[in-house]
C-alpha cells in the first residue's frame, strides 16, 4: 500500500508560480512511476506530467516548457514546479503512483489561477 498526500495548492495570479508536493508513505516508493494529473468539473482527468522509476519524464502538451516534475526518493516526495501559470491551469491536481496494474491516488489539491 502507498498513501499519497498532496500539498502546495492555492491561488496564484496569471504568470505566477506554485510548487506542489506529494508526500508518500509505504514501501518500495522508488519502484513506482509517479505522475501528476488534473481535473476540472465535467472533464476527464488528464495527465500533466510523469516521471518513471528510472527518472525519465514526459509532459502533457499544454504544460511543456512551463511545468517541471521531479522526485526525491530519499524523502519519498514528488514535486511539480509550475511556472508561467495560466487561468486554464485551474484544476484539482492529483498525485499518482503506478506499478504494474496497481494505481494509487492522493486526495487532490486545488489550484486556482486568476487572470
Amino acid at each position: 500500500q502507498v498513501q499519497l498526500v498532496e500539498s502546495g495548492g492555492g491561488l496564484a495570479q496569471s504568470g505566477g508560480s506554485l510548487r506542489l508536493s506529494c508526500a508518500a508513505s509505504g514501501r518500495a516508493f522508488t519502484s513506482y512511476s509517479l505522475a501528476w494529473y488534473r481535473q476540472t468539473p465535467g472533464r476527464q482527468r488528464e495527465l500533466v506530467a510523469r516521471v518513471t522509476a528510472g527518472g525519465n519524464t514526459d509532459y502533457g502538451d499544454s504544460v511543456k516548457g512551463r511545468f517541471t516534475i521531479s522526485r526525491d526518493d530519499g524523502k519519498n516526495t514528488l514535486y511539480l514546479q509550475m511556472n508561467s501559470l495560466k487561468p486554464e491551469d485551474t484544476a484539482v491536481y492529483f498525485c499518482n503512483a503506478h506499478r504494474f496494474a496497481t494505481y494509487y491516488w492522493g486526495q487532490g489539491t486545488q489550484v486556482t489561477v486568476s487572470s
